[in-house]
């Protein structure tokens, strides 16, 4: 309806990230899955039921996103035309998930609503959406009792913090900006491995530290499961990131990160989270070519993984959720 031009993220990224692989043909409507709705019932696994109460307050929403307009919308349209969008990518994370320990891989083209706990939400983050698709993991899913976080939002990844703060089955890695929002230090405590950066942190300084350290954090713990939350809010010329890392970093850095993991046999699944530019979406799909191009995602890439069925549905909601979010 016009408000996401109040907001600096781009509203339609993800379309767009789909739109620009397809005109590659990576993938066609044949080899993507249509995200699901998170239901109540699936929310409920992480969220109380009070905190999704107060989301029936337009005022709350509001605050959330940071769009205070919402606040006079009535909360019948703010469920279908906000909150309902926020919830399909929501199931995006959670059903790729699954398909990760299946295939060994898979990315929500959306979703890493990493300021999102199990009782607040904030930072346009309103359904913890990584917390969830862990907690479906650990509890689901035969064998998976380990898992790490590799948060690279230019923001620190209170969110997942606080949920997983004493939970000794998560390993967090949380690379950001030490200077900008949330500056939450009693969500710090979780982070296993945190790696402060200054205003302006260029590639080389970068590239390094990334590589240096998800070795070392999947050197640490040995995980089941690898969630990566790829923010491009690093990009240079980013208003709320504050770094200064070129396209040709952020494409780097993703292929650092899954190298590490594929390497090691570890599925990854990966949510794309911040990034506050015109221009990333198409540095989304660059990055996402590379790790084809590289062997690291694609039909060969499954070889060995014992995958099954891409026809997975672990939630409770039937039908498609008419999003345009999809899971590769």
């Amino acid at each position: 309806m016009g408000l996401e031009k109040l907001h600096p993220f781009d509203a339609g990224k993800w379309g767009k990230v789909i739109h620009f692989l397809k005109e590659e043909q990576f993938i066609h409507d044949g080899n993507i899955v249509k995200a699901r709705e998170a239901s109540e019932e699936d929310l409920l696994v992480v969220h109380s039921k009070r905190y999704l109460s107060r989301l029936k307050w337009s005022a709350v929403v509001a605050s959330i996103t940071e769009i205070p307009p919402v606040l006079f919308l009535p909360n019948t349209l703010v469920q279908r035309k906000v909150l309902r969008p926020l919830r399909t990518q929501t199931g995006g994370t959670i059903m790729a998930g699954k398909l990760a320990v299946d295939r060994g891989w898979a990315i929500n083209v959306g979703g890493g609503f990493h300021h999102c706990s199990s009782d607040k939400g904030g930072g346009f983050c309103a359904y913890a959406d990584i917390t969830l698709a862990i907690k479906f993991l650990f509890e689901r899913v035969e064998g998976i009792s380990r898992a790490t976080i590799i948060d690279l939002d230019a923001h620190q990844g209170n969110g997942h913090e606080r949920d997983f703060l004493d939970d000794h089955r998560v390993f967090i890695m949380d690379m950001y900006n030490r200077h900008i929002y949330p500056g939450d230090s009693y969500a710090k405590r979780a982070i296993k491995r945190k790696v402060e950066l200054d205003w302006g942190t260029e590639d080389s300084e970068y590239l390094v530290k990334v590589e240096l350290h998800c070795e070392g954090a999947l050197n640490e713990v040995r995980p089941d499961v690898v969630v990566y939350n790829a923010g491009t809010d690093i990009l240079d010329g980013d208003p709320l990131g504050g770094l200064s890392i070129s396209p040709q970093g952020i494409v780097k850095r993703d292929e650092i990160v899954f190298r590490a993991a594929r390497r090691r046999g570890i599925p990854i699944l990966m949510v794309t989270s911040g990034g506050y530019q015109k221009t990333t979406a198409q540095i989304i799909a660059d990055s996402i070519l590379n790790l084809k191009s590289q062997g690291l995602i694609g039909a060969e890439a499954e070889e060995g993984e014992g995958s099954s069925s891409l026809e997975t549905h672990p939630l409770h909601g039937s039908g498609p959720a008419g999003s345009t979010t999809t899971t590769v």
